[in-house]
């Protein structure tokens, strides 16, 4: 990385949060080497593409734009060239790989801003699990977390900067500490709440396989008004054979389980889930009694996405489900779930909540989070970070509208309310 510097640096970035705060990280260490971060390929003479390899659609797409960058001196970073390095190299030869690992070591503060108001914090990286079908874990390997005074400061240096919203991020969020002992995620959460600031926590995805043996501790460790009351938990599927051959570790009734235990002990508590649909060997009924979770935990959120073979996973050597087949599925599965987010929302229609702008929609508008990490539009220039009431007006079925409740708001970095007249 020495190499580059005094340079004009374009970066393109796929994928997850935490693939986000890695460029984030990579620009703040640019920067230190004279570089400057510029937003078009055209005005860059170094190119940074940071990659994904989760779905096969991402990286038919990476590759695309590796190969359209390959005359210009390109850097290509994240999961890809770990594990497809050589496809990297057949799209532009002259690409400079750059493993996720360099960028730890060259920028220890595992967090970033991607927005005046909005952080990441990377809390760990890798996972302990053996998912069948998900090549990240042979990218991101085993399992490394990072000490709990380091997160803690750097989710001090968020909190100064003036971040209200911190994404708590990782592999697998609630792994934390599995390959420390210094504690579990409970403690983690505990820990990150006293860290002084006007802040809220939201904390990343968690496999329920992890979630289990720490289910009540972690329950009451979010009903602290730090913690937005949101809880990602990928389920994948609603049938225990299609669960058992994904070997995710738990079975469905267990994950309705840690969906009761967050419901009764986190007033609010939003519950977001991702579903594969299309998971090779899934028939009909298996999928059915997805359908039929679906309609018992009617999750507040829901991330469908369509099976795409990884090369080199258990997965990949197993009869596939035909294309159409899927298609279909996943179209029944998304109407399912756009219902019930509808029917969700309307119970808030009316409503009036305490929300904090997070950043600015289009000219004119904001978008602001309630406790229960909702996204509420609203009109007007608010300054991001400020507290306000909003009554929810209008339902979109994936976020709301709201108008500001008249004369009332929050000062930015305080929890008393305040007439402006």
């Amino acid at each position: 990385m020495d190499q580059f510097r005094n340079r004009r640096v374009y970066i393109e970035t796929y994928g997850c949060t935490y693939n986000q705060a890695d460029s984030e990280r990579l620009a703040r260490v640019l920067e230190e080497q004279g570089c400057a971060i510029v937003d078009s390929p055209g005005a860059a003479d170094l190119v940074v593409v940071n990659t994904c390899i989760v779905i096969g659609r991402t990286e038919r797409h990476m590759l695309r734009q590796i190969g359209a960058y390959a005359d210009q001196d390109l850097v290509v970073t994240g999961c890809m060239p770990v594990v497809m390095g050589e496809k990297v190299l057949a799209a532009a030869p002259h690409a400079h790989l750059l493993l996720p690992d360099e960028i730890d070591r060259r920028a220890p503060a595992a967090c970033a801003q991607t927005g005046k108001t909005v952080g990441i914090l990377q809390v760990s990286s890798g996972c302990r699990g053996r998912c069948a079908y998900c090549i990240t874990r042979a990218a991101r390997g085993r399992l490394k977390s990072r000490s709990a005074g380091l997160v803690c400061k750097d989710l001090a240096a968020l909190a100064a900067a003036g971040v209200v919203e911190v994404q708590v991020t990782a592999q697998d969020v609630s792994a934390w500490g599995l390959d420390t002992g210094e504690g579990r995620l409970p403690d983690l959460v505990r820990a990150m709440t006293a860290v002084p600031g006007e802040f809220r926590l939201r904390l990343g995805m968690m496999n329920p396989a992890t979630v289990l043996d720490s289910l009540d501790s972690l329950a009451e460790a979010c009903q602290h008004e730090k913690v937005f009351s949101f809880v990602h938990l990928p389920v994948q599927s609603g049938c225990d054979r299609v669960l058992a051959a994904m070997r995710r570790g738990y079975t469905a009734g267990e994950f309705e389980e840690v969906v009761a235990a967050f419901r009764a002990r986190v007033p609010g508590v939003r519950i977001c889930t991702d579903l594969i649909v299309g998971y090779p060997s899934e028939t009909e009924e298996d999928f059915e009694e997805t359908l039929a979770m679906v309609e018992r935990v009617r999750p507040d959120k829901v991330n469908i996405t369509r099976y795409s073979v990884r090369p080199g996973t258990p997965a990949a050597e197993m009869k596939q489900v035909p294309g159409r087949v899927v298609k279909a599925r996943s179209r029944r599965l998304d109407a399912a779930v756009k219902r019930i987010f509808s029917e969700k929302n309307e119970e808030v229609l009316g409503r009036v909540v305490r929300a904090v702008v997070v950043g600015q929609k289009r000219p004119g508008s904001v978008v602001a989070r309630d406790q229960a990490y909702r996204e509420i539009v609203v009109q007007g220039d608010l300054t991001p970070g400020t507290w306000v009431e909003v009554e929810v007006t209008g339902n979109r079925t994936v976020y709301l509208t709201g108008r500001l409740n008249e004369g009332s708001t929050y000062s930015d970095r305080s929890n008393s309310l305040s007439t402006e007249h």
